[in-house]
């Protein structure tokens, strides 16, 4: 078997690798675990047969597609390594591959050979348990293909991160007032510097007259979509961008180190942040950033409406927008391993109303 191309997404947590055995080409989506998540065939190098390839499919390889199912059933030339360009969707959990310019296949983040759901491949025509035809959904898979492009250009485009910054910034200038300290790339402090992850910083809003507590917040997240989404919303875009927040009137370097584990987790882990959602320290209850003497906190409630619960009247930080895509800012309230079991079983909406019943407030300290 020849690795044909093989490349890490910009987060770290999926590797495409193209594999070919002379006969056939296949492409796998792998994880941070090197399991395979998602797969397509790309191409046959011989002529197709009649029916199902069953002697390669017994054998474990991928299987020659039927002559039926093919553009050229007389099969295609080796792929040449360096016509290819791999094209990571910027939320990372999907990619395209293009051969001299052209949309070779695409591996969405919902493929899934054990739920039947394959890639797309050019060179198909009929759906297969092994590739769709890249053809049925090319008018959607050509626009997020060029948007992923400018995506990453972007991104390393020198002054771009800091128009994006500094939008950012003003916006919470305008809804919380002046900035304190403000912490840079955060999230490189899970990695001591080393290997992919977003560039995000925290920016500390803190208290004054009118406001008894502290806010810090994230700027960065908000650059890239989230992954899975799509998996669960049909419109994407109003779900895809989010920013953190939590108000406190603990000491902002301690209660700030939340964030480099946070800040982080959508795009490593493959998953997204909603309103509601709770999510487990990954640690030592002890070493929660949140904690106190008084509570053994465990993990974290997600609420774009603090004001379920008791305290303060929140202040609005709507209004913000990226790409296109509205902001959802997402304050964060400490719970206890009890409280986030209860959240799993009973939903966090109960959560939410036990909290409130208790007097529990949305301001840390």
């Amino acid at each position: 078997m020849t690795v044909v191309r093989t490349e890490l997404n910009p987060y770290g947590s999926r590797r495409l690798v193209v594999e070919s055995d002379g006969a056939v080409t296949a492409a796998y989506l792998r994880d941070a675990r090197d399991a395979v998540v998602g797969a397509v065939w790309v191409a046959n190098h011989r002529a197709a047969p009649d029916g199902p390839d069953q002697e390669r499919m017994r054998a474990g390889l991928a299987p020659l597609m039927p002559a039926s199912h093919l553009r050229d059933p007389a099969g295609r030339a080796l792929l040449d390594p360096a016509a290819l360009e791999v094209v990571w969707f910027e939320e990372g959990d999907g990619v395209a591959v293009l051969e001299s310019g052209q949309i070779l296949f695409v591996l969405p983040g919902w493929s899934d050979i054990a739920r039947g759901l394959p890639g797309y491949s050019r060179d198909a025509t009929a759906q297969s348990p092994f590739a769709f035809p890249l053809e049925d959904e090319i008018d959607d898979f050509g626009p997020r293909v060029d948007r992923a492009r400018e995506h990453w250009k972007a991104v390393e485009a020198e002054g771009t991160w800091a128009e994006y910054q500094q939008s950012v910034l003003g916006h919470l200038l305008q809804r919380l007032g002046p900035g304190g300290h403000y912490w840079h790339d955060v999230g490189s402090q899970l990695t001591g510097g080393r290997g992919p992850a977003p560039t995000v910083g925290v920016s500390e809003r803190p208290a004054r007259g009118d406001r008894a507590f502290t806010v810090l917040a994230t700027v960065g997240m908000s650059r890239q979509r989230m992954p899975t989404v799509e998996l669960y919303e049909d419109d994407v875009a109003p779900h895809a961008r989010i920013e953190l927040a939590v108000a406190t009137s603990l000491p902002s370097q301690r209660a700030g180190s939340i964030f480099p584990w946070l800040s982080q987790y959508p795009w490593r882990s493959v998953t997204w942040f909603a309103p509601g959602d709770v999510v487990k320290w990954y640690h030592e209850p002890r070493t929660f950033p949140l904690g106190n003497g008084g509570h053994a906190w465990e993990g974290i409630l997600l609420l774009e409406d603090p004001g379920r619960l008791p305290g303060p009247v929140p202040p609005p930080l709507d209004g913000l927008s990226v790409g296109g895509d509205p902001v959802r800012w997402l304050w964060l309230v400490p719970i206890t391993g009890e409280e986030h079991r209860y959240a799993k079983n009973e939903g966090s909406d109960a959560l939410v109303r036990r909290l409130a019943q208790q007097g529990r407030s949305w301001v840390v300290s």
